[in-house]
This record gives structure tokens, sequence and C-alpha cells, in this order.
């Protein structure tokens, strides 16, 4: 008798299994997870809050950093419920449309923070580089536009995504080794030929992930050379200081997402090991940054005392 061969014809759920190989463990993962998803929102909701109240921080750093808090948060929020509801409900089970909105959503959010990341590397550029002409060429209507680009660019990429993957039909398994709906785990799922979809998700990773980077770098090639043209160690060393928050929240976002983004594709990482890094590259950025930007200035540092000492002393 010949093997019978399984496929699923439009599937109409998915079942995410979590961490591979770490299915026993992972009630107690959920833990450490969730308490980094509490610090993210926590961070960037105090930070949507200071920072459009401070009136010293209305400027071209801070206000990206608001849109950046408001992405991480969503972020968050994309990801989060559902890992934690199978970490800890074993609710596996997805509708596959629902599959598709949130792989738009968690893919869209993060090329909204690469552009953000970009806008932030221009305003540093500016302001070191061309200091007497930061306010006048950074303005608001400038911001806005900005801001605008940043997620009709991520918006209009990544929507191709699910739109490819809708034209599949026919998959040899609804079996997705992942915690979330990522593209490639979706993609694996097909028994048709998915080289457009492989190609389409490598053009916006090179196009968003690879533009920005690259342009990031050398806006920071100037920064250096312009910092170290300046006569005054002091000079240099303020200049330094006011971009080591964003040096380090960029190291830690695109060695995380060139990472992920390989590994998936060419690597032979095992399983559980990308996945978990996978997952601490969408969470761990979100909890890092408020505190990253929130140490470095001392203005936030200020507020945030203010507001837990103003609870402190109303609770007595």
């Amino acid at each position: 008798m010949a093997p019978i061969n399984m496929s699923y014809l439009n599937p109409r759920t998915v079942i995410l299994i979590g961490i591979p190989g770490l299915q026993h463990m992972q009630f107690w993962i959920g833990f450490p997870f969730f308490a980094v998803c509490l610090v993210a929102l926590l961070g960037n909701i105090i930070l949507l809050i200071i920072i459009p109240m401070e009136r010293s921080l209305h400027q071209p750093m801070y206000i990206f950093l608001a849109v950046l808090a408001a992405t991480d948060i969503g972020l968050c929020a994309a990801i989060a419920p559902k890992m934690l509801a199978i970490f800890w409900f074993r609710s596996y089970s997805m509708a596959f449309d629902t599959c598709l909105a949130q792989l738009f959503f968690i893919h869209a959010l993060q090329c909204m923070e690469s552009g953000i990341l970009l806008a932030m590397a221009l305003d540093r550029y500016i302001a070191i580089c061309d200091p007497l002409r930061h306010t006048s060429i950074l303005t608001p209507s400038i911001l806005g536009r900005m801001m605008v680009i940043v997620a009709i660019r991520a918006t209009v990429l990544v929507g191709l995504l699910p739109i490819l993957i809708k034209r599949l039909h026919l998959f040899h398994s609804t079996v997705i080794a992942h915690s979330y709906c990522e593209h490639m785990a979706v993609v694996k799922l097909a028994a048709e030929d998915i080289r457009v979809n492989n190609t389409c998700g490598l053009f916006i990773g090179f196009t968003i992930l690879g533009f920005d980077m690259i342009f990031i770098l050398i806006s920071y090639t100037l920064i250096f050379q312009a910092v170290f043209r300046l006569h005054q160690k002091e000079a240099r060393l303020k200049a330094f200081n006011t971009c080591t928050a964003h040096i380090f929240v960029f190291l830690e976002f695109y060695i995380l997402a060139f990472f992920s983004f390989f590994s998936h594709r060419f690597g032979h990482v095992v399983p559980s090991t990308h996945i978990l890094l996978s997952t601490i590259y969408l969470l761990v950025p979100p909890a890092l940054n408020p505190i990253v930007y929130g140490v470095k200035n001392k203005v936030i540092c200020k507020r945030v005392a203010q507001v837990f000492l103003l609870n402190h002393g109303s609770q007595q």
C-alpha cells in the first residue's frame, strides 16, 4: 500500500507549537518573557507620558524616541498575548488569517523601528555636524513627513508578504515550529513553489534593514570625523555622550535582526536556539530602549523620580 501524502488545501487554522524541543519547559520560560514585556510596556508608556509633558524634551531626538516607544508597545502587543497563551495555557491553534495579520504587524513594526533609528541617526548627524541649522532643518513638518514616509514604506513593502502567502493554496503541514507567525516559518509550510516569497522576503530585508543600516553607518562615520576634528577634549566627550544611547540601541537591534534573518534562511542553527533568540530580538530591545535613553537623560530621570515620589507620598 502506498504511503499517504498528507496535504492541506487553503487551511483555515494553523498550529503554533512554541519552542520545538523545549515544550516541557515553556510554562517556566513564559515568566521571564512576561517580565520583559511588563518592563517594556511600563518603560515606554512612561516615555509617552513624560515627553509630551516636558517642554524641554520637545526636540527631534525625543519626538523620534516617543514614536519609537509607541512602536515598541505595538510590537509587544502583537507578539506577547498569543506567545504567553501558548506557553501557559497550551492555546496552540490560530486562524490562518489572524496568523497573517500577526505576521504583517510584527514585520511592519520591525521595519518602522529600523526607519526611526535611521531618522535618529540623521538627527544626531545634523545636531553635531551642523548645529546652527539643526532646528531650521528638522522642523515639525519635516519630522511629520519623515514619520509618514517610514510608516508608508513599511506598510507597503511588508504588505506584500501576506498577499504573496495568500496566493499559495496547498500546504504540506499546518504546524508552525515557532512561538509567533514569522514569515519564513509560515512560507516553509507550503507545498508549492515559494521562490517568489523567499525572494520578496530577502528584497524587503535588504531594502529596509540593509538600506537603513548602511546610511546609519555613513552618518556615524561622518559624526566621528566631525567629533575628532574638535580641539577641546570636553567638547569631544560631550558630542560622543549625545550618541552613546543611540549607538547601543542601533547595535542591539541590527545584530539580533540580521542573525534572526539569515539563520532562518541559510543557517543550521538548532531550532530552539533560533526561536529563543528571535523572540529575544523582538522583546528585549523594547524593554531596553526606555532604560537606555532614560538613564542617559537627566530630565527623564528627574521626571520619573517625581512621578514615583508623588505616588509614594500620596499613599502615605
